[in-house]
Formats: C-alpha cells, sequence, structure tokens
C-alpha cells in the first residue's frame, strides 16, 4: 500500500519564522559591526587616519643640507657646493623598477655596468626615500631626461647644491673627495641624517670629517596630485603642511696651502711621487702631494664604473696615495740621523775618520758592500760622510751600533709606526728589529738575523721602510733639536651660523732629549754642508736662505756583487727611486720638506730641486705664487 504524505503548514510556517529571525539577527550584527567600525574609524580614530590621509596627498621632499665650505690656510675655497641638477628615483612611484633602471640606460641616463649598482642602492633605501644615482647633469642630459620623461616614471628632476672643488686636480689626496652613497655606505652610518643626500665623504678629510662636514638634513610637505606631482592650492599654502630646515654642515681651515701645492705639484713636471711639506713649529701640513692625482669632481658628479676601472687600471696608480700608504726605503735620507745615533750612544765621535775604498766587508766575510762611488770617498769623518753620503761610513757605523741600537734610535725618531695625521689611511713601514723578523716570517731559518741586514739598514736600505709623511715629521724634529708635533690636515672647524670656532690645537709629542745636546749641531751642520758642498749643492746654488738637508736613492731591485747599475740600461720602473729631505733656514726652521721621486735616480738632481722650488715660493716673499 503506498503511503501518502499530509503537508503540516504550521511547522512550515515556524520553520519560516525561525531562518527569518536568523537572517535579520546575522543582519543587524553584520550592520551593527559595520556601524562600530565606522564609528572606531571615523571617530575614535580621527587623529590617527586624518595623518594617514595626509600623507595620501602630501609627498615628503627631503631637503639635504649644504655641506661644510672647506679653505686652505690662507682663506681660499678648496671645496664649495654649486646648484646642480641630478637625477633620483622615488621607488614607490618607479612602478616596474627593472623596467625603469633598462630604460635609463636605453636613453643614455645610466651605464648598463652601473644597473645592478644603482639598484642595490635603490633596493637599499626606503620605498619613499627618492635615491640620487646621477649628479650635476650637464645640458645633454637634462635634454635626453625632458624628451623621455612621460616613460620614466619615478624618476625625479631636482636641483641641489653638488660639491665642487675649484683647485680640480691640486691637493686632491689630502681634500679627498665625496661620492655617491653605497650599500655599504649606509651599513655603517645612521640613515635618518642621509634622508635625501646622495653623497658621502670617501677619502681625505672629507671622510674624516665627515660628521662635521655634513649638517643635518630637513624636509618638507608637498601636495601633490594623482600622478605625485606638486600642486598649489587656491587659498595659499596647506597650514598642515609640516617643513624641516636644514642645518649646514660646519666650515673647516686646513692647514694646506693651496697655491704652495700647486707650486710642488707643477715641479713634478708629470713625474711620479709625492713630497709633504711641514711647518715645525706646529705640525701644520702644508703640502700633501700624491702623484699623478686626479680630479675629485668626477667622483662628487658620480663616477661611472667603466670610468672607475680606467683610473684603477691605470698603471700609474693616480688613486694610490703615496703619502699615506706608500712605503720606501729611506736610502740615504736617514744618515744624519744613524751619525745622531752614533753620537749618542757614543760608540763614534764627530772626528773619528773612516778610509773609504769603495767597498766593505765583515770580519771573516768576503762579500762586499759597495759604496754608490766605485772608487770610494777616500778618508772622511762625520760631517764629510754626511756631506758626501759616504756608504762605507755608514756601513761601518751601523754594524759597531747594531741593529738593536738602530732599531730604538729610529723608534723614538717615529720610524716603524704611523704618525697619528687627522686623515684615515696611514701606514706605519717598517722599522726592522730580530724581534721583528721573528714575527714576520714563518720558518725558523727565515728568522734569524743576519749581521749583513743590519749593515744595510745603516743606509736605509734592507727591511727598513718609511713613508713620505714619516720622512717629513722626522726631518721637522731634526730642524726643532727635539721637539715635535703630530701633522695635522686641520686647523679649525667655524659653524656657519653663529661664527663660533672649534680649533684643532697642534698635539705636542714628546721631545727627544739628547744626552749631549750639541749633537744637533754637529748634524745640522752636516746637512748644511750637503747643500753648501756636497751631493744638493747644485739644487741649493744661489738660494736667500740657508738650506739643511740629505739626499737619498732608494734600490728597487738588488745588484749582484759582479754586476754594475747603469741606469740607461734598466726598465724605467726598476731605477732607482729619488729622495731629498730638508728644511729652511737651517738656522731658523719654517718649513720641513721630504719629497720622493718614483725611479727617478738620483736624488740631486730629481728630487732636490723640487725642494728648491716649494722654499722658495714659501721663503721668498717677492717670489711668484
Amino acid at each position: 500500500m503506498r503511503r501518502v504524505r499530509i503537508k503540516d503548514d504550521a511547522l512550515e510556517q515556524r520553520i519560516y519564522f525561525q531562518r527569518s529571525l536568523i537572517a535579520v539577527g546575522i543582519v543587524a550584527g553584520i550592520a551593527l559591526l559595520l556601524s562600530g567600525r565606522a564609528f572606531w574609524l571615523q571617530v575614535a580614530q580621527y587623529e590617527h587616519y586624518l595623518k594617514l590621509s595626509q600623507g595620501n596627498r602630501a609627498r615628503i621632499e627631503p631637503l639635504p643640507p649644504n655641506r661644510g665650505i672647506i679653505f686652505d690656510r690662507a682663506g681660499r675655497v678648496i671645496a664649495e657646493n654649486t646648484p646642480a641638477y641630478q637625477l633620483e628615483i622615488l621607488r614607490e612611484r618607479a612602478g616596474n623598477l627593472e623596467e625603469t633602471l633598462s630604460r635609463l640606460a636605453r636613453f643614455g641616463l645610466l651605464e648598463a655596468s652601473d644597473v645592478g649598482r644603482v639598484r642595490q642602492l635603490v633596493l637599499a633605501r626606503r620605498s619613499f626615500e627618492a635615491v640620487p644615482f646621477l649628479l650635476q647633469l650637464d645640458d645633454q642630459e637634462i635634454a635626453r631626461y625632458a624628451v623621455h620623461r612621460h616613460e620614466l616614471p619615478g624618476v625625479l628632476l631636482e636641483t641641489r647644491m653638488a660639491r665642487h672643488y675649484p683647485y680640480g686636480t691640486v691637493g686632491a689626496h689630502a681634500i679627498g673627495y665625496v661620492g655617491t652613497i653605497s650599500e655599504e655606505d649606509m651599513q655603517r652610518v645612521d640613515r635618518q641624517r642621509y634622508f635625501g643626500t646622495g653623497v658621502i665623504g670617501k677619502t681625505g678629510v672629507e671622510r674624516a670629517y665627515e660628521d662635521e662636514l655634513l649638517g643635518a638634513g630637513g624636509y618638507r610637505e608637498v601636495l601633490v596630485n594623482a600622478e605625485g606631482r606638486p600642486v598649489r592650492l587656491a587659498g595659499g599654502p596647506d597650514q598642515q603642511l609640516r617643513t624641516r630646515e636644514p642645518l649646514a654642515g660646519d666650515d673647516m681651515h686646513m692647514t694646506i696651502d693651496i697655491e704652495l701645492q700647486r707650486v710642488a705639484e707643477e715641479a713634478f713636471a708629470g713625474r711620479r711621487g709625492g713630497v709633504v711639506a711641514i711647518d715645525p713649529a706646529n705640525g701644520d701640513v702644508l703640502v700633501f702631494a700624491s702623484l699623478p692625482s686626479f680630479d675629485p669632481n668626477g667622483f662628487a658628479r658620480g663616477i661611472s664604473r667603466s670610468y672607475y676601472l680606467a683610473l684603477t687600471e691605470n698603471p700609474d696608480q693616480p688613486l694610490f696615495n703615496r703619502v699615506l700608504r706608500g712605503t720606501y726605503p729611506p736610502g740615504s735620507t736617514v744618515k744624519p740621523m744613524m751619525a745622531l745615533a752614533g753620537l749618542e750612544y757614543e760608540v763614534v765621535r764627530p772626528e773619528d775618520q773612516v778610509h773609504c775604498l769603495g767597498s766593505y766587508s765583515l770580519p771573516g766575510s768576503r762579500h762586499r758592500f759597495r759604496d754608490w762611488k766605485r772608487e770610494g770617498h777616500g778618508t772622511v769623518d762625520m760631517r764629510r760622510a754626511v756631506m758626501q753620503s759616504c756608504d762605507i761610513y755608514f756601513y761601518r757605523l751601523a754594524n759597531t751600533l747594531g741593529i738593536q741600537r738602530i732599531h730604538d734610535a729610529m723608534a723614538h725618531m717615529g720610524f716603524g709606526q704611523p704618525t697619528g695625521i687627522d686623515i684615515a689611511g696611514e701606514r706605519g713601514g717598517i722599522m726592522p728589529s730580530p724581534a721583528w723578523k721573528k714575527t714576520a716570517f714563518g720558518t725558523a731559518a727565515q728568522q734569524v738575523w743576519f749581521p749583513g741586514e743590519t749593515v744595510i739598514v745603516g743606509i736605509g736600505q734592507g727591511y727598513w721602510t718609511a713613508t713620505l709623511l714619516q720622512l717629513a715629521k722626522a726631518t721637522a724634529l731634526l730642524s726643532t733639536r727635539g721637539r715635535h708635533y703630530r701633522p695635522r690636515l686641520v686647523q679649525a672647524l667655524a659653524d656657519p651660523k653663529t661664527g663660533a670656532v672649534t680649533d684643532n690645537p697642534p698635539e705636542a709629542l714628546e721631545p727627544l732629549v739628547l744626552n749631549q745636546p750639541e749633537n744637533w749641531e754637529v748634524i745640522v751642520d752636516a746637512m748644511v754642508a750637503v747643500t753648501t758642498g756636497g751631493t744638493a749643492a747644485r739644487a741649493a746654488r744661489g738660494a736667500a736662505y740657508s738650506i739643511a738637508g740629505k739626499t737619498g736613492t732608494a734600490q728597487v731591485f738588488s745588484i749582484g756583487q759582479t754586476e754594475k747599475y747603469n741606469e740607461k740600461e734598466v726598465a724605467e720602473r726598476l731605477r732607482d727611486h729619488a729622495l731629498f729631505v730638508a728644511f729652511a733656514p737651517a738656522d731658523d726652521p719654517k718649513l720641513a720638506v721630504a719629497v720622493l721621486v718614483e725611479n727617478g735616480g738620483a736624488g740631486s738632481a730629481v728630487a732636490a730641486p723640487i725642494a728648491r722650488a716649494i722654499f722658495d715660493a714659501y721663503l721668498v716673499q717677492d717670489a711668484p705664487p
């Protein structure tokens, strides 16, 4: 039998009513939730979202600070700020960053080799922060940007103050340069301070005094439209938009005399080398030249990778700071200091004579240490040995002193350790000793100190290496008879707003006190003899002041016992380095100078005339600038 279901209208009505209540409840709950959320957003969080909405219609534009101006000791501007156009990328408006970078390269606004560097730089910054990548645009670059602007979203053309070095290559290694901030730079600096700033000090005083020169950046909020372009309000500026003015960095007064620096660099006449000139009275560095030099304006603009490689792969190494990082055998320039050590240890007297026949052998050895003058100098005392630069005299003296006493005496004059000048990167050179050799070599056989090694240290050869800065400082110490100062490149910093000056005072070092003070005059007299009748007489001829100096040559490679050095037959880069150290006037020193010409040959013929040009420009009042 088939069953028939009877419809229950009451049950269906009850189910419908229940479902209607549930639906109404759900709708009411959602409405209540939306109302509550609207109240929370529009009332409770009004201030918060007002600020956020302000950010939606306003763009924060950085106001980079003016970098401090750098002056030389005479008040000449040697690093300044000039207005220039630069290109910046704002990542949050750039869309596809890779496409934008590709277009920049295609339009000639970015070298293909620099795309990776700029990408890393942009990604290292916050998305709303404009990142400069091409500085100091020329007219052609501005025109190319104008033509393709609509294809470069997020690429902005801005007017900024750019670093400019009016003297170009002159003094570049001392002043240093600013360059585009790298990803590595961002890891070591306070990012907030560099908001909107595209450059940072890389070398020289620009880097050493970065914190003082930088200043503090500011910002301003600018109304923008949907395309991100600034707009103006009909009623005038929006009072809710904020502005914080930047603070300029401190101005700097250096010890460098830029015109004297120019004289020194021109005197090199295209040769490689370096020169340092120090005021013995306070340690001021008046000349700090490493040659060949480079133009720091290229780095301030934003140097391309190809140009940078051209500099770094140049065999003349224009970026290498020969004054701070170049270490060379000091050669015969240290003979006056060796003589002073002999007097102080009382192993020799000024009148003691040595017969020089052109070679010297240690007792029990057949090895001959040769003099630079093959036939020898005949009979010489200390004064004549310094004046004629007799190697045999100093071979004997070194053997008598012994390496430990030589090391101790020269260490007191500053060799084997950095001078402590106020820029980074200085090397200390090597002042050899048996203890040093044990740390420098790995095997027991190599660590043995031999008497022959002491002999050649006596003429500034062997393991002994020094920087030009060390030689200049030691020469200044001789000139003042034991008083000396830490070399400095910066005299003072000045607040451009208030004019308040912060001095960087001279730092006197512990004086070198002799057991017999009269020994100073013995050595100075011998150095004056070098320039009046000795190896540097030609370079000093006709000077209106007295010069105390010492010439030197430093071997680049060793010569065998039976070989003869012939400069004309040796490759140019294997020839001896030419050196000269001097101070003047001898009786009232105003300047101490150390000159090195790489592969220049004889110090008397090549290095001494450069020092003479510097002395003339500084000491003779009517000398041309």
